[in-house]
């Protein structure tokens, strides 16, 4: 049996606590999660769920706002509250139970309806980095909208009825340094050099080198030459499948022939072939990062403009001065960076702000990522509770597909309609299952004829959500709580792209949906 590995000297035993998620978000992000402080609206059994994926990475703190006191229906739809809870405080009891799950993070309760703070003490959401609601009723929504739109807090708001899970983004602007898309072109600028690696690549002469030299050139050198070749007889940029698998037979030419005239086998060699698909392309910057560049936020900078964009302008003016059209190179290329550096620093003073607002750590992470910088703006989630706003063509094409998810939407909409009035969930009493049937569905009907849509293809999904009765499924809540505390640290660290506005979850068929309001 083989001993085990011994344990690093250097690895803390914090690191050793988060190593998985640290391979995801690295050290910065970790840093960024950790400071963070969230609020979560209404500890149901979706709430706590959340909670429970941001207090096992480690977020800093959070707060839980509810006014409610614990009923059987929330014993058997959450997993942190037991016999024992039942008519205590649900903030208090799901806050005892969450902070056990992490020493590391700091829990606190407010038992008070959310409405109750947004009268007396609307500015209180001013301190958290994300808000997460759950379950509200269509007033309080409308009210948290506004004025977490107005503060510029990112807010999610979700729900878990029955088989189905909802979750909708409202973020005025989220900058997003650290894209992590799927696979990275290599960003070699063969096509473009600068000066420095032109000068290199030069000076090296394949023909004159011994074979140990000749085999262990890299790569990067083979292709280069063999461009400089093709290039000189004419020929633009290897672009069609003939074209490369010319400019491939050329790379095997340079290869070294044994004493029967074949080619000998070079792994450099073998890797530049390889790397022909991915590495010989027109250098250009990212549509994506030039349309950050071209932001009017970017150009028009002032002492209250966030550090991405500062750094952006930075390198904007990189890219008009030193760059020669194009981004610092990818890596560590100690001169780009300090240059951007310096960029940086001006512009701060040009703005009055000080000196050490912006970190040239900072700088360094935005320059190793500047090609997959994005920005991603929303709309406020009030705006689709006013019929004037509301994109009721984008409903009404998505409603004339039969297997589009919008149905639920519309039923939801419906539903929150329904549960203003009566102050219960439709079907929640059993006896009232089928008067609630029609009533819903007469809210249903009124909501698609103010936004010209025409009815509902069947009542199937009417009736659906009165025999739910308002209930939560754990099964459903657990998935959907995964869904949006990945969606909240991606807010917090700036990485990865979040889910843009509408997500819709049917369990039932496994199936989901993103829609654009």
């Amino acid at each position: 049996m083989a001993s085990p590995r011994p344990k690093s000297p250097e690895q803390s035993d914090k690191n050793r606590k988060y190593d998985r998620q640290l391979r995801l978000w690295g050290d910065h992000g970790q840093a960024a999660l950790e400071t963070a402080d969230i609020c979560l609206i209404n500890a149901t059994g979706l709430g706590t769920e959340i909670l429970k994926s941001l207090v096992l990475p480690g977020i800093g703190a959070f707060t839980i706002i509810d006014g409610k006191k614990v009923t059987q229906e929330d014993i058997g739809a959450n997993f942190f509250l037991d016999s024992e809870s039942f008519g205590k405080s649900r903030a208090q009891v799901a806050t005892q139970m969450l902070v056990e799950l992490n020493s590391d993070v700091k829990g606190d309760y407010i038992d008070e309806e959310l409405d109750q703070i947004l009268e007396n003490d609307p500015e209180y959401f001013t301190k958290f980095s994300v808000v997460v609601a759950t379950s509200l009723t269509e007033k309080s929504l409308i009210n948290l909208s506004k004025k977490l739109w107005e503060l510029n807090i990112p807010l999610i708001v979700c729900q878990s009825v029955g088989f189905i899970g909802y979750m909708r983004v409202q973020i005025q602007e989220h900058n997003i340094i650290e894209s992590h898309p799927d696979y990275e072109m290599p960003d070699l600028r063969l096509d473009k050099p600068f000066p420095s690696l032109k000068a290199y690549l030069d000076s090296i002469n394949l023909d004159e080198m011994d074979l140990k030299d000749h085999s262990h050139t890299p790569y990067v050198v083979i292709l280069y030459k063999c461009l400089q070749e093709w290039l000189s007889k004419g020929n633009g940029l290897p672009n069609s499948y003939k074209e490369k698998r010319q400019f491939i037979q050329s790379i095997r030419d340079k290869m070294r022939k044994d004493e029967n005239g074949d080619p000998m086998e070079e792994d450099n060699f073998e890797e530049a072939i390889k790397a022909v698909n991915t590495c010989i392309g027109v250098t250009k910057i990212p549509s994506n990062t030039s349309e950050v560049l071209e932001d009017a936020r970017c150009i028009n900078l002032t002492d209250k403009s966030l550090p991405f964009w500062i750094i952006a302008k930075a390198i904007r003016d990189f890219t008009l001065n030193e760059g020669m059209g194009l981004l610092p190179v990818k890596g560590a290329l100690p001169d780009m960076t300090a240059d951007i550096w310096r960029h940086t620093l001006s512009l701060q003073k040009q703005l009055g702000l000080a000196m050490d607002s912006i970190s040239e750590k900072h700088v360094k992470l935005f320059c190793r990522h500047a090609t997959d910088l994005h920005v991603q703006r929303g709309t406020s989630i009030a705006d689709e509770y006013d019929p004037k706003t509301i994109n009721s063509n984008y409903i009404s094409e998505n409603l004339e597909n039969p297997e589009s998810l919008m149905v639920y939407y519309v039923v939801l909409r419906g539903m929150q309609k329904f549960q203003s009035y009566y102050n219960v969930y439709p079907g929640e009493f059993d006896d009232q299952v089928e008067p609630d049937i029609v009533t819903l569905k007469g809210y249903i009907t009124k909501l698609l004829g103010e936004w010209g849509c025409g009815p509902l293809p069947t009542d199937d999904y009417i009736h659906e959500f009165c025999r739910f009765g308002g209930a939560e499924l754990h099964s459903v809540s657990a998935f959907l709580g995964g869904l949006v505390a990945q969606e909240t640290i991606k807010f917090i660290t700036c990485q990865y792209k979040p889910i843009h506005n509408t997500f819709i979850y049917d369990a039932t068929s496994s199936k989901s949906a993103s829609f654009l309001f």
